[in-house]
């Protein structure tokens, strides 16, 4: 045998591939340089050189170590190893080992957090098999996946998961498992026959197979013409590889803050630098010393292990809640987020097919019951039919659950619930026959398959060959009424089998439009003894001259809680796009009923339609209602791609191989993690763990919580700033006649000591009431906008300080000023007075952490002692304060000494009077609200 040159197959895959559905099989081979018996290993040889092994190619991603660096070398985290070195360099080496051990440890938390978030290439390797098996030389041979090449013939069999694109050559009752492409559950059935693929999804045409499907049943031989990256499944590879991490809006924000903080610090700095050199007159050592104490004081330095902290709670709360977060700068883009890309079955519906209504010889019936349990029953104007079923309506459910591949699996231990294993459409139909009483096993063995006509979705019907009585076979056949009836001539009526009238025929026209606007999928159900010398059955031989025996109307429930989602998320100004692999008509009636789509007519954009759309004219349908339908992987990357140019935050759900690229671009990429592949579930940022849509919502608005609670601690880290700063300014400009009542150290103690833990308190604050009546906040809106500061800095700041210096210069009273000088450095009195400025501060944080709870809203109406994580901050905050006043060792290292109960006394009054104050600055606000022209109150 000659060895055949492989330069036309590399041109079959560049060009030919778009139409080799649509070929002859002889033309299959002959393009393909094969034959049926199949490859000679010289051949192989020569094509593995070629075209390499069928294998995915993984892109060379950031090493491992440059990811773990990277929590070390942000904005943030540079500024304070710059805190740390200034440490070193004013002699105060603990306050630069202080501030390096918080980076250390804020990064490497981070990195753990995040370690396992990037691994969909590996769970897409794992879903290739590692054999398969082809026809080489005339002999059939098990090989590496890896060795498969262009021209091979793949052996197909029930079971089997393939491992390259092929084109069928050979199929009996062949179905396969597409769903790691599709999303979609059901088999679908392939042929060897050529097929245009006109108004078809390229997963939609019968005549191909693709790698990463399973077969489902039958058995079949396919010729290979895509390996490795050129497969269908090395395109999604390739989309999902090459997506890049864009940063979370949090993270764009915190980058943000970082630079105004590190701006205003390094100005600030600076500037007493100067003031103090030429204004104060100490020498310059002493003035840099100064300034990096100034530095220190308006650096939060809690602020970023203080965020972290708290999307790590967000990230417990919302466990509780049925979402799991992969990262943590997930939690805060949830509530941000303005339009939600969601599938349908499963996430917005039970994805249990229930049968709901029947029309039979000129009557309709109603079916009770749901899911795949057989309890219910079918009702003939509101009473039950007898069990079993006779007539027309016994020969319709036997005609149904025969021409049908799925099983109904029984309750295993733990379970309640029968199971479906095959179309969720044809379990339906095996359901509602036990309804009727019909034993479909026994039914089976009377009259056994012969043959299947598999369903395509050209044709729209599925047949089965049966042996009959006498020597006789029947077809019965199932699928889209307007096709079956097409084909119709008679009708069964009681008990009679005669001519399908025109009026009979309208009104099961007019009984399935009825259905269809109900929401309903609706099967037609027919039937045909065949006559004895029909010949090898094919379609046009079986399905014609039928008898029309019913129709069929069925639902996937919408999950209760749906509907109820779906309206928050419209109140929340959140967009719901549903994206489907179903189609249009089904997928439009499950939006219409929970409210997703809301105006007439409904735009329903198919993926062929999408394919030849525009990015423009693209961009203007999704400025209103739509529904995608019958999409492609591509595709629905292309959707998300071009929301994001709009300038919305996406939240994508998903559950497949296919769904692994429009995960991944998305800003919160959300999995099912009881039906989601492990390929959705790596590529994705939060995996739900009921598949629920109502625990999307619940995620988005835990999310606008820790937004607004993030916004709250970081008022309060800010808070005490401006108390620190001021005995700065305070020894500057008395020219060093008042001794520094702050040291650096104790600035040290109250920023990542005693403030951090009541901060993280203020972020387990409950959701607010009405924060989904609210829209999502503009990603323009900064973090610290000028009402936050103001507030921070010159309201609570002013008090503090206030309060900070009065300690200082009561102490000092305490022991004789103004008649003695101020207490010196060095002395134990000025140990007391820097510790009484130190505990004013912690003080008149501790009633400030009450007041930064609420923006206007008493205190009192949420429950002043609501917040058990608040109150333990507040116990952690004084103990800590004890601990730095009466150890001793710690005494040394910040420079306090121990106070008497009078000095006590001084300080924690201070507690109630700034939480008072701030009390009476809401009741204000909240009058003016009241009594402001057209205002509308707010909480």
């Amino acid at each position: 045998m000659t060895s055949l040159n492989t330069a036309p197959i590399s041109a079959s895959l560049k060009a030919g591939e778009a139409n080799l559905h649509a070929i002859p099989l002889p033309e299959v081979y002959k393009r393909l340089e094969t034959r049926p018996q199949g490859l000679t290993q010289t051949e192989v040889q020569e094509r593995l050189n070629r075209f390499g092994r069928n294998s995915i190619l993984k892109v060379k991603g950031k090493p491992l170590i440059l990811k773990f660096l990277s929590n070390f070398t942000h904005l943030m985290a540079l500024l304070l190893w710059a805190g740390g070195v200034v440490g070193f360099i004013a002699q105060l080496p603990q306050l630069g080992f202080a501030i390096w051990t918080v980076n250390l440890i804020n990064g490497a938390f981070s990195f753990w957090q995040e370690y396992k978030a990037e691994q969909a290439t590996e769970a897409l390797l794992r879903l290739l098999p590692p054999y398969a098996r082809v026809l080489r030389d005339g002999a059939e041979q098990s090989v590496l996946a890896e060795e498969l090449v262009p021209g091979d013939l793949m052996l197909l069999a029930e079971g089997d998961r393939i491992s390259a694109d092929g084109r069928l050559v050979e199929a009996s009752e062949l179905k396969v498992d597409q769903s790691t492409l599709t999303g979609e559950s059901r088999p679908v059935g392939k042929t060897e026959e050529a097929a245009p693929r006109t108004g078809m999804t390229r997963a939609e045409v019968p005549d191909l197979v693709f790698a990463g499907t399973s077969v489902a049943a039958g058995v079949g031989k396919a010729v290979v013409f895509a390996t490795a990256m050129n497969t269908e499944f090395g395109k999604i590879a390739h989309l999902t590889q090459n997506i890049a991490d864009a940063p979370s809006p949090l993270q764009k924000e915190l980058d943000r803050v970082t630079k105004v903080v590190t701006a205003l610090a390094v100005g600030i700095g600076f500037l007493f630098f100067v003031l103090a050199v030429s204004v104060a007159g100490v020498n310059l050592a002493a003035g840099f010393i100064f300034a990096m104490g100034m530095i220190v004081a308006f650096v939060p330095e809690g602020l970023l292990p203080t965020v972290t902290l708290s999307l790590a709670m967000g990230v417990q709360r919302m466990a509780k809640r049925n979402a799991l977060i992969k990262k943590l700068s997930a939690v805060e883009t949830l509530g941000c987020t303005t339009v939600i890309c969601t599938d349908k079955t499963g996430t917005l519906t039970e994805n249990e097919m229930t049968v709901r209504a029947l029309w039979v010889a000129g009557q309709k019936l109603t079916v009770t019951g749901a899911g795949y349990d057989a309890e219910g029953q079918i009702l003939a104007e509101q009473q039950p039919i007898s069990a079993p079923a006779e007539g027309e309506l016994r020969q319709m459910l036997i005609a149904a659950g025969l021409c049908n591949d799925a099983r109904l699996l029984p309750p295993t231990d733990g379970s309640n619930h029968w199971r479906e294993l095959g179309d969720p459409t044809e379990a339906a139909l095996r359901v509602v026959a036990r309804k009727g009483g019909v034993n479909l096993e026994a039914e089976s063995i009377r009259t056994p398959r012969l043959r299947e006509l598999p369903f395509d979705s050209h044709r729209k019907r599925m047949s089965t060959l049966h042996q009959g009585l006498e020597g006789t076979s029947v077809a019965y056949v199932k699928g889209a009424p307007k096709e079956i009836l097409a084909l119709c001539t008679h009708i069964q009526i009681n008990g009679q089998t005669g001519p399908l009238a025109e009026d009979i025929r309208a009104q099961i026209v007019a009984v399935n439009d009825e259905y269809a606007c109900n929401g309903l999928r609706v099967l037609a159900v027919a039937q045909r003894t065949l006559p004895p010398d029909l010949g090898v059955p094919r379609p046009e031989t079986v399905e014609c001259d039928l008898t029309f025996l019913g129709l069929i109307a069925m639902m996937d429930p919408p999950r209760p809680e749906a509907a109820e989602a779906v309206q928050k998320c419209y109140h929340a100004g959140i967009r719901v796009i549903m994206i489907t692999g179903d189609y249009g008509l089904t997928a439009e009636s499950i939006a219409r009923n929970i409210g997703i789509i809301r105006t007439y007519p409904t735009q329903i954009i198919t993926g062929p339609e999408l394919e030849k759309m525009s990015d423009a004219v693209l961009k203007e349908h999704l400025g209103g209602e739509v529904i995608f339908a019958r999409v492609a992987p591509e595709q629905k990357l292309r959707v998300v791609t071009a929301l994001k140019e709009l300038g919305h935050v996406v939240a994508v759900t998903g559950d497949g191989v296919n769904d692994a690229p429009a995960l991944k671009k998305a800003d919160i990429g959300i999995a099912m993690g009881v039906t989601g592949t492990d390929v959705a579930k790596e590529a994705a940022d939060m995996i739900l763990t009921d598949d629920n849509f109502a625990s999307i919502v619940n995620a988005i608005e835990e999310g606008r919580a820790v937004y607004a609670n993030i916004r709250k601690f970081a008022m309060y880290v800010f808070n005490s700033n401006m108390a620190e700063a001021v005995p700065f300014i305070v020894m500057l400009f008395s020219r060093g006649g008042i001794p520094l009542p702050l040291t650096v150290m104790q600035v040290l103690a109250i920023d990542l000591g005693t403030d951090m833990v009541p901060a993280i308190g203020l972020g387990a604050e409950a959701p607010e009431a009405g924060i989904m009546n609210r829209p999502p906040r503009s990603r323009q809106e900064p973090l610290l906008n000028g009402p936050l500061l103001a507030r921070a800095l010159l309201w609570y700041g002013l008090i503090e300080s206030v309060a900070a210096m009065s300690a200082y210069f009561f102490l000092n009273g305490q022991q004789g000023w103004p008649g003695v000088p101020l207490a010196q450095e060095g002395t134990l009195g000025y140990r007391m007075a820097t510790t009484m400025t130190l505990a004013a501060i912690v003080a008149t944080q501790v009633g400030a952490v009450f007041g930064c709870r609420t923006d206007r809203t008493s205190v009192f109406s949420i429950g002043l002692f609501s917040n058990r994580l608040v109150l333990g901050g507040i116990a952690f905050e004084i103990g800590i304060l004890g601990l730095l006043i009466y150890v001793p060792f710690l005494q040394g290292v910040f420079n306090t000494a121990p106070l008497g109960w009078v000095e006590w006394a001084f300080v924690l009054a201070w507690i109630p009077i700034i939480f008072l104050l701030d009390e009476l600055r809401k009741a204000l606000l909240r009058w003016q609200e009241q009594h402001a022209p057209n205002a509308v109150p707010q909480k």
